[in-house]
């Protein structure tokens, strides 16, 4: 067994789901045309990703203690390739669904199959692995838009990017059928047990600052493009931007969980996302990136820092306990996000109203709903600063487990 050769296949696995979202939001211009689709039908083939990934995280979280991550990987394997297929030869609508559910349930078998296969690779360094793990969603998403824009530039019709994901989905296939996988030897693998320390009130208390972390992250970066496109900043480099400091914050998260520990990190996190939300709603022009930079630097590592909690002190809770984590957290933003649409509808009208035309209304509608998202952020601070309070105990607590 090569704990190095088998993070990578993890690694790679990740980048083809980052990809997976950058590349079919380069394309939908071009899917809409080509299909005939209304901005609605767009909408509910997007919402299928969102869908199948938390629908792959619980029911493989479930699994996972009696398949093992090779066989969920195996699934992705096949549920990428299949998903993949299905888009290039898609002729309409239901073909769209059908595919990108596919691929949404391979993405969220990768993080069902590999957050657990981290951490019990790497019992003693869980959180800053967890953290280079995913490193590669935010890269991803970088590779994934690079190459969109090129080829789009170039005239590629949009089968050729789909084209494209197959190729890392061949390379995490070869490793993960050419490496030795461990037994599960440093996590909890009683699904009954894992089952029971779900309903502890500190896992509960952390599945609901799932839902905010994810929804501050991934909520803002699906609409920053609609928010912020009268702002005077370019949308695509604010998410260029953010997503590449994620990326290089999160490989040398190791020096910041050591200093602060985990929960620390959450608790600057928040502090720091709330002030990026807060400077996003009132800057315009060159201070945007400014403000993306704090931002960025805020959620950088909510993700992998929430499901290293878990892996450090609810151990109990097991593979079933980190998957849970990640589905609720995709699911959360599912939910979220025709209310964060909404928002900026209500705002827009109560623009119009107050007397402002033109660019002036997408403007103050976008501010006004960052402004609204800055409250995940803020509950967040009160949420950590309690755990970082119990600190001491929660880590008794973890060493008595």
């Amino acid at each position: 067994m090569k704990p190095s050769r088998l993070f990578a296949a993890s690694c790679v696995a990740l980048i083809v789901t980052a990809m997976t979202f950058a590349i079919r939001a380069g394309i939908l211009t071009e899917l809409s045309k080509n299909f005939a689709l209304t901005d609605t039908q767009l909408g509910w083939v997007n919402s299928m990703a969102f869908l199948g990934f938390p629908v792959a995280m619980m029911v493989l979280g479930l699994l996972y203690n009696s398949l093992g991550p090779k066989i969920l990987l195996t699934i992705a394997l096949v549920g990428h390739i299949a998903g993949l297929l299905l888009t290039i030869t898609a002729n309409g609508f239901w073909g769209l669904i059908i595919s990108t559910f596919c691929i949404g349930f391979a993405n969220g078998s990768v993080e069902a199959a590999c957050n657990p296969l981290i951490a019990s690779m790497f019992p003693q360094n869980q959180t800053t692995m967890l953290n280079r793990f995913h490193v590669w969603f935010p890269g991803g998403i970088v590779i994934g838009s690079l190459i969109s824009q090129f080829m789009t530039s170039a005239h590629f019709g949009w089968q050729w990017q789909i084209t494209t994901m197959l190729v890392p989905t061949a390379i995490y296939g070869f490793l993960i059928f050419t490496t030795e996988f461990p037994k599960s030897a440093n996590i909890e693998t009683s699904t009954g047990k894992n089952i029971r320390h779900l309903f502890t009130p500190l896992y509960i208390f952390m599945i609901v600052c799932m839902t905010l972390t994810a929804t501050t992250e991934l909520g803002t970066q699906q609409w920053v493009g609609r928010i912020l496109q009268e702002s005077g900043a370019s949308p695509m480099i604010i998410l260029a931007l953010g997503t590449g400091l994620m990326a290089v914050g999160r490989q040398f998260a190791g020096v910041l969980v050591h200093k602060l520990h985990t929960v620390g990190v959450l608790l600057v996190s928040a502090l720091l996302a709330a002030i990026g939300l807060f400077l996003l709603s009132k800057a315009t022009g060159g201070m945007v990136y400014l403000a993306t930079i704090v931002f960025a630097l805020g959620v950088c590592y909510f993700w992998p820092c929430m499901i290293g909690f878990i892996a450090e002190y609810l151990p109990s809770t097991g593979a079933l306990g980190m998957s849970l984590m990640g589905g609720a957290g995709m699911f959360a933003v599912s939910i979220w996000n025709p209310i964060i649409g909404h928002w900026i509808d209500q705002h827009r009208t109560a623009a119009e109203k107050a007397g402002l035309s033109g660019s002036a209304v997408e403007l103050s509608a976008g501010q006004a709903t960052l402004s609204n998202m800055s409250t995940f952020p803020i509950v967040l601070i009160v949420a950590f600063g309690v755990l970082f309070a119990m600190r001491s105990k929660l880590e008794k607590g973890a060493h008595t487990r």
